[in-house]
């Protein structure tokens, strides 16, 4: 039999268990010029918590009753396609299921041999190329620069930040625990990290840990964090938005500050970004993370969770941070 987990209800504010529901179905067979794939890695992220919701964005919602979809990499039980052989690994957007069929279409074979599988859903996957495409074609650091990121010890932020870095910025990260505090300036080199649960005024943890203001603030976030960041850009600032995590679960539209005055006297950019209109890019970005990483220069930051029936639990933590890095079920 082959278990799936699909979308039950749309959820109400942060998302319960009950919210999703795991069926059961007879496992599939491929058929000519298909292959049978095997789950192996799932990735749970932020953003489809909007795919959640009966609204237009970005990319279609999810249907009630069918299977999410996310990043995953599997395993080829069974081939009947000339360019796919059993045993190999791939990685495609596909569905929660144990095992399903491709016609092959919009999936990757990955090299398990030289990386963890799991790194091609997290430092060589669409975290990777967020965080890279993001500081590339927004942010266009400077050496000397200080990088501000928010949501530093998520999947995106970690390499945002070791980014950065290597760029010879000034980098500060905002994160929610001190154990991650201790990890970015421990394990990837952060200059500062600012834990904003047990900071009481924000404005001035971003002023003492930023003396020179900001000039590149990479937002994973959004809210009151973000408001206290744009306090002290300074001329010529470039903010990326590039998630909102900590809006996602509002059941009503927040009001909050005004960004215009603080853009306008800085003549400041600040510009949403979806790493799908870079898609050209990719190759580009790729083979330079996929160097700084086989090299050491930047590392991988991942919470692993092991079993399919985790999956739901999984995606509903990324909402309370008890993930460090990529969180990833493996199966």
């Amino acid at each position: 039999m082959n278990a799936t987990i699909v979308l039950h209800k749309r959820p109400v504010g942060t998302p319960v268990l009950t919210d999703f529901r795991t069926v059961t179905e007879k496992k599939p067979e491929p058929g000519v010029g298909e292959i049978l794939l095997k789950t192996s890695y799932v990735s749970v992220d932020p953003y489809l918590r909007g795919r959640m919701n009966d609204t237009k964005s970005y990319i279609a919602p999810f249907e009630l009753l069918q299977p999410i979809k996310s990043g995953i990499i599997a395993k080829v039980i069974e081939s009947d396609h000339p360019d796919y052989k059993q045993g190999e690994t791939v990685y495609g957007l596909l569905d929660w299921k144990e095992y399903q069929t491709s016609t092959g279409k919009g999936i990757t074979r990955v090299d398990v041999e030289k990386f963890p599988p799991s790194a091609y859903l997290g430092i060589l996957g669409m975290p990777g190329l967020t965080a890279y495409l993001g500081l590339s074609e927004i942010g266009k650091l400077t050496k000397g620069e200080t990088l501000v990121v928010s949501g530093a010890a998520g999947a995106v932020g970690t390499v945002a930040g070791q980014i950065g870095k290597l760029m010879g910025c000034r980098v500060v990260g905002i994160c929610g625990s001190d154990e991650k505090v201790h990890m970015l300036k421990t394990d990837f080199g952060f200059n500062e990290a600012i834990n904003y649960k047990t900071t009481r005024n924000m404005r001035r943890a971003i002023a003492a840990t930023c003396p020179k203001g900001v000039d590149v603030y990479f937002d994973n976030v959004g809210g009151p964090i973000s408001e206290a960041v744009l306090a002290k850009i300074n001329k010529f600032a470039r903010i990326i938005i590039c998630g909102a995590i900590s809006l996602y679960n509002e059941t009503s539209l927040p009001t909050g500050l005004s960004v215009q005055p603080f853009l306008l006297r800085s003549s400041a950019l600040m510009q949403g970004f979806i790493v799908s209109d870079y898609e050209a890019k990719f190759p580009e970005a790729m083979h330079q993370l996929t160097e700084w990483f086989s090299t050491g220069k930047i590392k991988q930051a991942e919470t692993i969770v092991r079993g399919f029936d985790q999956i739901p639990q999984a995606f509903i933590d990324l909402f309370t941070g008890k993930n460090k890095g990529k969180m990833v079920v493996q199966i």
